[in-house]
């Protein structure tokens, strides 16, 4: 395990120098570009250089991305994501954020469902509607990581950063909790029973929120009791790993944990319980964290491509849905989005960029991969797979040139 540890250590810091130095990419994409082609190049070439190929692969499936991202690398990103987060913007569009996050996800999982149901029997592909709200869901929430990245680095307003952030902070744990409670659906039934899956919603996703907070306010205590950075920002690592593992253990949403006990670090934590020193030290330490991890999660989400099922079907389909995603992000950002029009400045622009600013990540790839075992819902990984790439290379590097065009960023 550790030599395949530093192969992905060595390959994501090559990548990133490339990128950063050559390509002239956000780091993150272009890590991704660069592992796309390299397992492109291993599995066109895969006869010629088996033990490459074979090495590759062994490295992916041991690893397990699905156990990796959800169950590992999701505890510090999103706690890392909260703690960044401008609290005072966030308070201003808190109402927006909590109905795209909450509402916005699930109407996009009927969307998508809808959508991809039709696809899917065009196509001639065999699917059910329950089969169908499961991708819906583990296609719905954003990862706007390599967005958010260029949104700070073109100095692009303050909500428009809040509103994706935000977002995608709560709808990776609202979309976790939906796929998790319509995978738990019989498989006999044709949908779930919408009192069972409304009390297993409410108490996964309380429950993980519940449980970030009495968390957050423990440690909130013990940062108080010193004033000593090495040990305050250790306290912020054993909340973010240990309250993810527990709310685990418990069966609550781990994800939605961690996004609680960040933001209440982020308030309760900066505001009282700590120096400056020790702010700086503990944002130090959490954005390099942030940054490598993104880099190493964005070089294994390009490698995945060695374990994708392709067939000319299943590519058809793949391409109609990312249209069809599109779709389902926009209306259900639009018809949210009107109502609360006056807390948003220039809202038919806000739309325009929360949609096309949607990015799919590893989150969706990382549930996909739950589904390998049951061969009904195999198909939707090629799917999920071409969306992804499409999401993270098309429009992640579009968006600054569409946020120029609409005067939320100044000229080159």
């Amino acid at each position: 395990m550790f030599q395949f540890i530093s192969v992905i250590v060595c390959l994501a810091a090559f990548f990133g120098l490339v990128s950063y130095r050559f390509l002239r990419l956000p780091v993150t994409i272009g890590t991704m570009v660069l592992s796309l082609l390299s397992a492109s190049f291993l599995i066109f070439s895969g006869r010629r250089i088996a033990p490459f190929h074979n090495f590759a692969l062994g490295m992916f499936e041991r690893l397990d991305f699905h156990s990796l991202v959800l169950h590992g690398l999701l505890a510090f990103l999103l706690f890392a994501g909260a703690l960044h987060l401008d609290l005072e913007s966030l308070r201003r569009h808190r109402l927006t954020v909590l109905i795209l996050s909450t509402l916005g996800t699930i109407l996009s999982t009927g969307l998508i469902a809808g959508l991809i149901w039709c696809i899917l029997h065009l196509c001639h592909i065999p699917a059910n509607l329950l089969s169908c709200l499961i991708f819906g869901a583990l296609i719905s929430p954003t990862d706007p990581i390599a967005v958010l990245e260029m949104l700070q680095r073109v100095g692009a307003p303050a909500h428009i950063q809040t509103l994706l952030g935000g977002e995608s902070l709560f709808n990776d744990g609202v979309g976790a909790v939906l796929f998790l409670a319509l995978l738990a659906t019989p498989s006999a039934s044709p949908l779930p029973s919408i009192k069972s899956f409304t009390i297993l919603f409410l108490l996964e996703a309380g429950g993980g929120i519940l449980l970030g907070i009495l968390l957050g306010l423990f440690v909130d205590r013990l940062l108080r009791l010193i004033d000593n950075y090495r040990i305050e920002v250790f306290l912020t690592l054993a909340l973010a790993m240990g309250g993810y593992a527990l709310a685990d253990a418990l069966h609550i949403s781990a994800p939605l944990e961690a996004v609680a006990a960040g933001l209440l670090v982020n308030s309760r934590g900066r505001a009282l319980a700590m120096s400056a020193t020790s702010i700086h030290r503990l944002d130090d330490f959490w954005s390099l964290l942030d940054d490598m991890l993104n880099i190493i999660l964005f070089l294994l989400l390009g490698f995945a491509l060695i374990v994708v099922p392709f067939s000319g079907k299943l590519i058809l389909a793949g391409l109609l849905a990312i249209p069809a995603a599109l779709i389902a992000r926009g209306l259900s950002v639009g018809v949210l989005l009107y109502p609360l029009r006056r807390w948003n400045p220039e809202p038919g622009k806000t739309w325009l960029v929360m949609t096309w600013g949607g990015l799919r990540g590893a989150l969706s790839i990382a549930l996909v991969l739950a589904l390998l075992d049951t061969p009904t819902l195999r198909p939707f990984l090629p799917i999920t797979y071409i969306i992804v790439v499409f999401s993270v290379l098309v429009q992640g590097l579009t968006m600054v040139p569409l946020l120029r065009r609409l005067g939320f960023a100044p000229p080159p």
